[in-house]
């Protein structure tokens, strides 16, 4: 397994894994929009983003999982950066293998190895399995979290 920042390539793959996580989608078949390009772009220039996937080989090989990390920094915990992970996924047929337990895994030691001193994430109330994968990882319940979606003008 390869775990890499995602390039463009990677994209319609990425969006497969994000738009059905139940079923494998072909991303030869996955619609990219402007708005994926422009999301894309930003993540990419970004220097507190990152897009990540593993894959089952180096050059173009099938994405497996993606995640993405975002690096925040703030005045508590002593002035460390935390880590908030979003967007993670692992293709339908291939879980049961240990992939998003690595997915994560390495995502934390990404994480350390820049200085964080904390890795964070939320997960939706309906996806039970996810929080019973995220309790096994050593993932704690420990704030409840809250979502105000904004109007777009």
């Amino acid at each position: 397994m390869i775990f890499r920042v995602a390039t463009r390539r990677d994209l319609p793959a990425v969006l497969a894994l994000l738009a059905d996580e139940d079923r494998v989608l072909d991303p030869a078949t996955t619609a990219v929009g402007e708005e994926h390009e422009r999301a894309f772009a930003a993540i990419e220039s970004d220097v507190r983003n990152e897009m990540l996937v593993l894959t089952d080989s180096e050059d173009c090989g099938i994405v497996l999982g993606c995640l993405q990390l975002t690096y925040i920094p703030g005045l508590g915990q002593g002035g460390q950066e935390r880590a908030l992970v979003e967007a993670v996924r692992v293709r339908a047929d291939r879980r049961g293998e240990g992939l998003g337990a690595e997915l994560m895994r390495l995502a934390a030691e990404r994480a350390r190895g820049r200085g964080c001193g904390l890795i964070q994430l939320t997960s939706n109330k309906r996806r039970t399995a996810a929080h019973r994968f995220y309790e096994r990882l050593g993932f704690a319940r420990s704030h409840e979290g809250f979502k105000l979606p904004l109007e777009r003008p």
